[in-house]
């Protein structure tokens, strides 16, 4: 029995180990608990290993290589049309297995446990932010049905706010304003949390050599860096650069058969976050290139802009960005801007 490719299906306490031979053989199959994964991977002679790209996956992929295996993490979407039969462990192990033989089969990038740490870091910000978004909305549509309005942005909430709460003849209630009260503490508490987690990447950002050279790049600041460089290190698993602005979903959708070639929106595959960040950061690209004509990139971007609209220009330079900041990670260059 030679094991040539293990595919092993990654769950919190039972684990499904599939071995498949040079020609794809199913050779060895065993279902084990996880005290005992480790002492069993340890057992196998060394092979290529497939795990699905899940909670855990990085964890299991520095373990199993410390024993000697070479190890690599699919996305679940890739693995989905090798499954045979019904879905079940035994399976989906297999299918695993199988995606890894594939000789064009893509990988998820390895990611250690200080990038880990600082994808952590965008995680816990982006979800507190996302809780005082809805606190905001919360306070707005009370207020509203009492008659008082409040404009979207953040800074107008913290200034109205407090007055309308301490004007007690407005006509709000007691109980309403203890109520509009105790969500704006909750808005504030959230707000000193947001600000936490800024300086804890601002100071990431201060830290590391790479995020300072690609946040030379217009569209690119701390926020955006820490995250590209915790999700893809140095961009080793990208073929170029087209590649990685593909995995980032900042690409069109085809739709195509012959000679019929339909390009639609763009996909918006892989990490969402990070691709809302290159285009927030485009987006101000955009809007300041409008009344500065002295760069070759601005000069692009207006053109562009006249042809395509501000939203295609939005994402052809989150398109380009992506691309320049791989060039940059890859191949430990500058970032060379070109003034006119």
């Amino acid at each position: 029995m030679t094991i040539k490719f293990l595919g092993i299906d990654l769950a919190k306490n039972v684990f499904q180990l599939c071995g498949l031979n040079q020609a794809g053989k199913p050779v060895y199959s065993k279902r084990v608990s996880r005290k005992i994964l480790l002492q069993t991977v340890a057992n196998i002679p060394a092979c290529l290993i497939g795990v699905e790209a899940s909670t855990g996956a990085f964890y299991w992929q520095r373990e199993f290589e410390k024993l000697g295996h070479n190890v690599k993490v699919i996305s679940p979407q890739f693995v989905k049309p090798f499954v045979r039969g019904q879905k079940n462990d035994g399976n989906d192990a297999q299918a695993i297995g199988i995606a890894l033989m594939q000789p064009t089969m893509r990988f998820v990038p390895p990611k250690s446990p200080e990038q880990q740490d600082i994808q952590a870091l965008h995680r816990a910000r982006q979800r507190i932010v996302n809780h005082r978004t809805a606190t905001v909305c919360q306070i707005r549509g009370l207020l509203l049905d009492r008659g008082f309005t409040i404009g979207a942005a953040i800074s107008r909430v913290k200034r109205a706010v407090p007055l309308i709460i301490e004007d007690v003849e407005n006509g709000l209630s007691t109980r309403m304003r203890k109520t509009v009260a105790e969500l704006f503490d909750l808005f504030m508490d959230l707000g000193r949390r947001i600000t936490f987690f800024d300086k804890e990447i601002e100071a990431i950002f201060r830290q590391s050599e790479p995020c300072q050279r690609i946040a030379k790049i217009k569209g690119i600041g701390p926020k955006t860096a820490t995250a590209v460089v915790a999700a893809i290190g140095k961009g080793s698993e990208f073929k170029n650069g087209r590649h990685f602005a593909t995995w980032l979903g900042l690409v069109p959708r085809q739709y195509s058969s012959g000679d019929r070639q339909v390009l639609m929106n763009m996909t918006k595959k892989g990490d969402k976050h990070l691709r809302t960040l290159f285009i927030h950061g485009a987006r101000s690209v955009v809007r300041v290139a409008e009344n500065n004509n002295d760069s070759a990139m601005n000069q692009w971007v207006n053109q562009l802009k006249e042809r395509r609209g501000a939203n295609k220009t939005t994402v052809a330079v989150a398109n380009k960005n992506a691309r320049i900041v791989w060039s940059i990670l890859k191949n430990n260059t500058e970032y060379q801007s070109v003034v006119i």
